[in-house]
């Protein structure tokens, strides 16, 4: 990116990668006719497909990569455009950015932050702590490779498409009565991109190849029927281009000829043509670019002309389906998925398309794949697909939110190995890292990077104070180890990986300081990314987000010591200094507090909720663990709101399935679904293209089905009512187990878990909530089961043995496992005759007076409740707010336990049935004090209610049985009135406390 680009983008606040720009509109019209080609349909509708060219427009390029090698393919039938990129070719060369006046200034900055006085503290870092260069260098194409065949006047039939089952992208056109078809695929075994044209009528086929680019390049015919493009990297940020590179395109030919000269490859009347591109570049690693670039091309060429075309895609197939095939999901296919990828797109907020979900869940991992390989780069913000030598971001390694978000469904989604490249880098950084902790922050011993890094493993500060004065980068990047540690068990990686863990915590033992009011050790100075806290100033010290990090790298490194037998002196630094850390508050509005004190952003809806954090991808905010804290990071998130970015709307849809609310996280995959959000070709747009968007939607997704951070496998913890019914296999949980889930009515029906290790495996769901049985799948035995909660159950289990979990008699869920919004009220009203008083519920205490125990069963007009199992004086009651709750059953009645505060309180309701009809109904109540009102039966009376510091008020409570009359068949979903989202001061609100079906 030039500086003046740069500083544009600085100007609109986008250094980050963050930055908010306008969004390109495109649409798309529906076909009424429109049937999916039978490729599209051999491959389960794991396919993009449409039925045009992508003409100029990069966005409707398709990707095809290995990893190290990608091209997008254009499928014109006048033009075939490959644009093409190999992921260490990037501008500028080897340099070391770390800024020797930084350490000197240090002092003074943590006093100015200190002194509230945050413009000046960012001047003052902007003036002695930027790296040098103050920015880092871009990402840079290739270049493209051009086959033109003449005029497309007349073409018919034409269709082009991106198989995700076999990572193949086909053109098919008719043209003067010949069909033509174009097959291109990247090879991770032999490395080259290959081509295959044929056409039904011998001799039809003519083109010329041609290479361009924009970067400083020459071409040639190193033989008759090759053609080469030599060049170099650019320069950028005062920083010479050093990456040389060349790329090599052969033609061979059956029937016709083929011929080279001048960089001009001719093919002439060719039945069938077979194109290999090899590129090779002097990128040996970040301090050195003395590769044998020639050497690299040439070998790799010459040894895939070796193998016939079908030999080759042999060989890529099989390779590529050993990772993608590992994992399947179905979720039900409607006409929908006859359309064309784009009008999918540009209808789906507007049709029930449930297959589209599956397909951009594929989609991330098919990215995954194609842009992260063992050896490779990690994939940057672009994966490795770039047609530009000034992108935006430079299409580099954003560490605030971007990278960690690149590799979020590696694990979960059973791509491992994709994530070899991270660890490599983090091995990388932790050396380029130790020179800027050393010279910028005063001798500080490990190591430490910033908010951005590239191919240079550039460390420093960068793109200004206000977004680069970050210093958890590597603390972030460090706590992948640790979790990829707790899905694999592998010793070898922990051990070969931690002496980069430990030199990250060491840094942060070196450089925390004593925050002078709260007494804290925090980070100074730092931001929450990338927003600001007053007016143009987002330097500050300690941070939420920070510290939530640096917990998770604390006890990340602690644990692994402890596994290692290494390190007991460190060990217990690490720990002590953990215990000094602040801890995560509840400020005046509710919310997850995002710096020390309670200041208010001061843009409310901004695209970063970093200090949430601790919710996802951490487990430091879980709703049984840290209901307070759960319930504020409910709050946060509808005080930014449901808008945002696309990787934004993307880490939305992992919050709101930690959350365990299915219906939230698939609104955000609606959101992100939309023409402003998605590309033609489904690349996430920020705008403009961000991959982060695709992976974080992947791991979103898996998500809402498994999660496993709180040392338990959870089964469809958000399930949302537009997946009903539905399969998936081959996700990973933490514990190193396998997991794959059926369901249907929005409950599961199977459950299939192979652990790697020996042990015992926590299983929790709604479904577990009946009598439960495992069954060894290949002996038919059963091992040991016991029941910890109502629907949570422990197994033991042997390694490499799969178990079957199912359950008969499926118990009516309780109000834990219903509802996802439980929660208390801000209500500071503490009179008598007040339900919510300063945030006191009806308590269980109070409920267990009148004979509803925390578990016991409630029965009222022939219907039987499970009371919420909750502990004393946390909540025990859902707002009704619109949500739907997944309940399963065939009956007469469908009861409520509920209650009013502040007067009468009344809603329309949707009864679900499994054959898809509705049936309205009307809940209401009257307010909950006093003796029982006319209209309903009382159900439980107290005589008592907790208040805050557990006052009480001798006023009775009521809460009332209502019944809805059912149709006789099976009710699959029930929806409750829309009548407030949380319960507040002087709000009427609906408070339900169980619901169940009866006879």
């Amino acid at each position: 990116m030039s500086d003046l680009t740069r500083r544009q983008a600085l100007k609109i606040g986008a250094a980050g990668a963050g930055g908010a720009l306008l969004p390109l509109p495109w649409t798309a019209t529906a076909n009424a006719d429109s049937v999916a080609p039978p490729q599209v349909l051999a491959a389960n509708d794991l396919a993009l497909w449409y039925d045009e060219g992508a003409g100029t427009d990069w966005l409707r390029g398709l990707p095809i990569g290995n990893g190290r090698l990608g091209a997008m393919v254009f499928g014109n039938v006048d033009t075939e455009r490959l644009q093409l990129n190999e992921d260490t070719v990037w501008a500028g060369g080897p340099h070391d950015p770390s800024n020797t006046r930084g350490a000197a200034a240090l002092p003074e900055i943590r006093r100015l932050v200190n002194a509230n006085q945050w413009t000046q503290a960012q001047d003052l870092i902007n003036q002695t702590m930027m790296g040098n260069p103050g920015g880092q260098l871009a990402y840079q194409t290739v270049g493209n490779l051009r086959l033109a065949f003449g005029s497309a006047s007349g073409a018919s039939q034409h269709n082009r498409m991106l198989d995700l089952t076999t990572a193949t992208a086909t053109t098919l056109y008719v043209l003067n009565g010949i069909r033509y078809q174009r097959e291109v695929f990247a090879s991770a075994p032999d490395q080259v991109i290959a081509m295959r044209l044929t056409a039904d009528r011998a001799t039809s086929i003519n083109f010329t190849a041609t290479f361009d680019s924009p970067q400083r390049t020459t071409v040639s015919s190193p033989d008759g029927t090759t053609i080469g493009l030599d060049g170099v990297s650019g320069s950028q940020e005062g920083v010479t281009g050093q990456v040389r590179f060349l790329a090599l395109a052969n033609a061979t030919v059956t029937g016709g000829s083929v011929s080279s000269s001048g960089g001009t490859l001719r093919v002439t009347n060719a039945t069938s043509v077979v194109l290999l591109i090899s590129i090779g570049s002097s990128y040996v690693n970040y301090r050195n670019v003395g590769g044998d670039y020639a050497g690299i091309a040439r070998q790799r060429l010459s040894a895939a002309r070796a193998y016939s075309y079908d030999q080759l895609r042999t060989r890529h197939v099989a390779d590529y389906q050993a990772l993608f095939g590992r994992v399947t999901l179905d979720l039900g296919r409607t006409s929908a998925a006859d359309q064309t990828t784009d009008v999918r797109i540009a209808q789906h907020n507007s049709v029930n398309d449930p297959q589209f979900s599956a397909l951009l869940f594929q989609f991330g991992r098919y990215l995954l794949i194609s842009s992260s390989r063992p050896g490779t780069q990690p994939a940057n913000l672009q994966g490795i697909w770039n047609d530009s030598l000034t992108p935006s971001w430079d299409s580099k390694y954003t560490i605030n939110a971007n990278l960690p978000m690149n590799y979020w469904p590696a694990n979960t989604t059973n791509l491992a190995e994709c994530h070899n490249p991270v660890f490599d880098m983090v091995r990388e950084l932790a050396v380029a890292g130790a020179r800027t902790a050393q010279v910028q922050y005063g001798s500080a011993s490990g190591w430490v990077t910033h908010h951005n890094t590239d191919a240079w493993r550039a460390t420093a500060v960068v793109d200004g104070a206000f977004w680069g004065m970050w210093q958890t980068g590597g603390a972030w990047l460090s706590t992948l180890i640790w979790d990829h540690y707790l899905f694999n068990g592998d010793i070898e990686f922990l051990r070969t990986n931690y002496p980069a863990m430990k030199g990250a915590a060491q840094f942060f033992l070196n450089t925390l300081v004593t925050e002078p009011t709260l007494g804290h050790l925090v980070t100074n100075p730092s931001n929450s990314p990338e927003l600001s806290h007053h007016s143009n100033a987002s330097v500050c010290a300690g941070p939420t987000m920070d510290n939530q990090i640096l917990r998770d790298l604390f006890d990340g490194v602690a644990r692994a010591s402890e596994i290692l037998d290494v390190d007991s002196t460190f060990r217990a630094q690490v720990r002590a200094t953990r215990d000094r850390l602040p801890p995560m508050k509840v400020g005046s509005r509710g919310n997850i507090m995002e710096w020390l004190y309670d200041w208010v952003e001061t843009e409310p809806n901004h695209r970063h909720i970093s200090h949430l954090y601790g919710l996802a991808p951490s487990n430091q905010i879980t709703k049984r663990g840290t209901p307070q804290l759960f319930e504020a990071a409910r709050r946060t998130l509808a005080l930014r709101g449901d808008d945002g970015t696309g990787w934004s709307l993307a880490w939305k849809i992992n919050f709101w399935a930690r959350m365990e609310e299915g219906k939230r996280a698939h609104d955000l995959i609606r959101y992100l679904a939309t023409t402003a959000r998605l590309a033609p070709n489904m690349f996430d747009l920020h705008p403009p293209f961000q991959i982060d968007g695709n992976f974080g939607a992947t791991a979103g997704i898996a998500e809402m089905l498994l999660q496993s951070h709180i040392g338990e496998l959870h089964i469809l913890p958000a399930l949302p009512p537009a997946w009903p019914s539905g399969r998936v296999t081959g996700l990973r949980g933490r514990g190193g187990h396998t997991v794959s889930i059926t369901w249907a009515s929005g409950a599961a029906t199977e459950v299939l878990v192979r652990p790697d290790r020996a042990g015992a495996v926590r299983l929790r769901s709604r479904f577990l909530t009946g009598t439960v049985s495992v069954v060894d799948t290949a002996d038919g035995t059963s091992p040991r089961v016991t029941r910890i909660e109502s629907d949570l159950v422990e197994v033991t289990v042997q390694a490499g043995r799969t178990y079957r979990v199912s359950s008969t008699g499926v118990a009516t869920p309780t109000l834990e496992q219903s509802f996802t919004n439980a929660g208390i009220t801000n209500d500071s009203n503490t009179n008598v005759g007040n339900f919510d008083g300063n945030g006191a519920s009806l308590s269980a205490q109070a409920l267990a007076q009148a004979g509803a125990s925390p578990g016991s069963t409630v029965s009222r007009n022939g219907v039987n409740f499970r009371w919420p199992n909750v502990s004393p004086g946390t909540a025990d009651n859902a707002i009704a707010s619109g949500q739907t709750i997944g309940i399963s059953g065939t009956g007469s009645t469908l009861g409520f336990l509920i209650t009013g505060t502040y007067g009468a309180v009344s809603g329309t309701g949707t009864v679900v049935y499994a054959d898809g009809t509705r049936q309205t109904f009307t809940l209401s109540t009257p307010d909950w004090y006093g003796g029982p009102q006319s209209g309903a039966t009382a159900a439980v009376v107290s005589a008592y209610q907790n208040r805050p510091n557990n006052g009480r008020q001798a006023t009775a409570a009521c809460v009332y049985y209502v019944g809805v009359a059912l149709q006789s068949k099976a009710v699959t979903q029930v929806v409750l009135p829309n009548i407030s989202a949380r319960a507040a001061a002087n709000v009427p609100t609906m408070h339900v406390f169980a619901i169940a079906i009866g006879s």
